[in-house]
């Protein structure tokens, strides 16, 4: 998101907009504005929140930073040249909730602000726990074991979680204490699991095809699109419509709709290995994904305009929450941001 701000006619740094405005910690944010090159042979220094935030590029209205690790959710970006101050502009920092994860999708978040996330391990290897609950203060506890790389997950309308493993081709059905039973089998290499507004669930099968499960536990081929290196990542936006990711070998990958009626289409085209996903409320799609070489959230308009929106490498998932927050998932690590947005669901 950019946000201007007036500018004025002295020596002083001036910052003008930043690009993005909510990062992780590592993340490359740019400023722009006017006297913020070096002066002689001194370089301009930058600090958020009181951290210095190291100087990747350096021009006269241009400046390119890093995050410092140890930011706080919504410290103040200055620069400093000179010996003159800038103004102060908020800058939106995740804060790590929780480590030791192994996230290979998005999590999902309950109405109560809770955290689902996986520990899914190497392909066919057993791990101590297959799925987290963490709540919204960072307590986080045990709620799956025994399931074999745990892979997609998605929450139904009465708060059962429902999670894939890409090993033994299932859905598991667990339910808030944590007692689970099989769900659906025969799913391939199943990744990323979605639920429409008809509480009909969706699987993605690695190999290519997409599988619809009805309420009665029919299970049908939906759609059929190309191989994933990776997995595939699902959400339904409010028309019904599904958006389909999953990384291939190109840098120049798409995001995939599939209509109510199983027709594909490709949505949005140019994206480096695009993976979790998550739509708001005004149809917004949000895909952990690099545009223009530059790595974060990706948010993609209905009318097709693509704009960085979170810098930050590493991302595998996310899942908005409760409050305009977002939960972002990296393979080790758990985050939480203020990003202002309302995700859609189905009521």
């Amino acid at each position: 998101m950019v946000r201007i701000l007036k500018s004025d006619l002295s020596s002083n740094p001036r910052i003008e907009a930043v690009l993005p405005d909510a990062a992780l910690p590592g993340g490359e944010i740019e400023i722009r504005g006017t006297n913020l090159g070096a002066t002689g042979y001194e370089r301009p220094l930058s600090a958020i929140g009181g951290s210095t935030a190291a100087v990747l590029l350096s021009r006269s209205t241009r400046l390119l930073v890093r995050v410092p690790e140890s930011s706080s959710m919504s410290p103040k970006l200055e620069v400093f040249r000179n010996g003159t101050r800038s103004n102060q502009v908020e800058v939106h920092v995740a804060r790590l909730l929780a480590e030791n994860i192994h996230a290979v999708a998005s999590p999902a978040v309950n109405a109560n602000g809770e955290v689902f996330v996986t520990f899914s391990g190497p392909r066919g290897q057993q791990t101590p726990v297959s799925v987290f609950k963490i709540n919204p203060d960072g307590e986080m506890r045990v709620l799956l074991s025994g399931l074999v790389n745990a892979t997609g997950l998605a929450l139904d309308a009465y708060g059962y979680l429902y999670v894939s493993s890409r090993h033994e081709g299932t859905v598991h059905r667990v339910s808030p204490e944590g007692a689970a039973a099989i769900y659906a089998e025969g799913m391939g290499v199943a990744t990323g699991v979605a639920f429409d507004g008809d509480q009909n669930l969706y699987v993605g099968d690695r190999s290519g095809t997409i599988f619809k499960i009805a309420r009665d536990r029919q299970t049908f081929v939906f759609a059929t699109l190309e191989p994933s290196v990776a997995a595939y990542h699902m959400a339904f936006g409010p028309d019904g419509g599904l958006f389909v990711t999953g990384p291939t070998t190109s840098s120049y990958d798409s995001v995939h709709r599939i209509d109510p009626d199983g027709s594909t289409s490709v949505y949005f085209r140019g994206l480096g290995r695009p993976q979790g996903i998550a739509v708001d409320i005004a149809g917004n799609l949000y895909v952990a994904a690099s545009l223009r070489g530059r790595r974060g959230i990706v948010r993609v308009s209905p009318d097709q305009k693509a704009e960085l929106v979170l810098a930050g490498s590493g991302i595998i998932g996310l899942a908005f929450a409760p409050g305009g927050n977002a939960i972002l998932t990296t393979s080790t690590a758990v985050y939480h941001v203020d990003l202002r947005v309302e995700g859609f669901q189905f009521s």
